[in-house]
């Protein structure tokens, strides 16, 4: 392991051990190169990356300072509950925000889940979801005009899929298995949240199903930031 990982790490784990409060001004490079016996493009480095994580901040002239932990918004993965609901129920500021309502070009996997054929259209509507003003998460659904006629016209006015099935006389679904993957975001991610060069992001797929037809009403990808939020997982009873 280079020098400044490891100057990097065990600053991360003060940040975890509480070590640091909000504003609280880090050491200096002087102070570190010393105590750690190294150069001091070593401990830049290790600020380098840290300021990129956004664990700490610069002020011109005065040093570098510890931005503070923002507090963790606890989210449970699964069941039928709105994501508006869940976070109304914590009593979290929330705003969401339709960013999108466009045609797709013909994938095969999008398409197969959703179980239409080719010559079916199909929509995506993307919902940027801000949590004190700060945008969070952006879900994407994906529905297939066989199901919703109308969606090329309504689908720019919808912010919640939830109340969106049950103006349609879907009052009763369930999603399938999903599945999760982790990743950093990417350029596009990175603009929409307005977050360092180095954030994960949370990826979740699933869709959802209608109870009475076992219609497919919408293939979901959900992509949160991986920092902003703590996941609740129940074991299966």
């Amino acid at each position: 392991m280079e020098i400044w990982m490891k100057i990097f790490d065990d600053i991360v784990g003060d940040i975890r051990n509480s070590v640091y409060k909000e504003n609280d001004k880090m050491p200096s490079e002087n102070i570190l190169a010393s105590k750690y016996q190294v150069p001091r493009m070593d401990i830049r480095l290790a600020y380098k990356r840290l300021t990129e994580m956004g664990y700490i901040y610069s002020v011109q002239g005065k040093g570098r300072y510890f931005k503070g932990s923002p507090q963790k918004i606890q989210l449970h993965l699964a069941g039928n509950t709105s994501f508006t609901r869940k976070m109304k129920e914590q009593g979290i500021n929330l705003k969401s925000v339709n960013i999108f309502c466009e045609k797709i070009q013909f994938r095969t996997k999008i398409y197969q889940k959703l179980r239409v054929s080719k010559d079916i259209g199909v929509y995506k509507v993307g919902r940027l979801r801000y949590v004190d003003d700060e945008p969070v998460a952006l879900h994407i659904s994906y529905v297939a005009e066989s199901v919703f006629p109308n969606i090329e016209r309504e689908g720019k006015n919808i912010k919640s899929m939830f109340d969106f099935y049950r103006q349609k006389g879907f009052t009763e679904y369930y999603h399938t298995y999903s599945i999760l993957n982790t990743a950093i975001a990417n350029n596009y991610e990175r603009e929409l949240f307005n977050c360092p060069s180095i954030t994960p992001v949370i990826i979740i797929e699933t869709q959802c199903m209608d109870k009475a037809s076992d219609i497919v009403l919408e293939r979901t990808e959900i992509i949160y930031r991986g920092d902003r939020f703590s996941y609740r997982i129940f074991p299966s009873k």
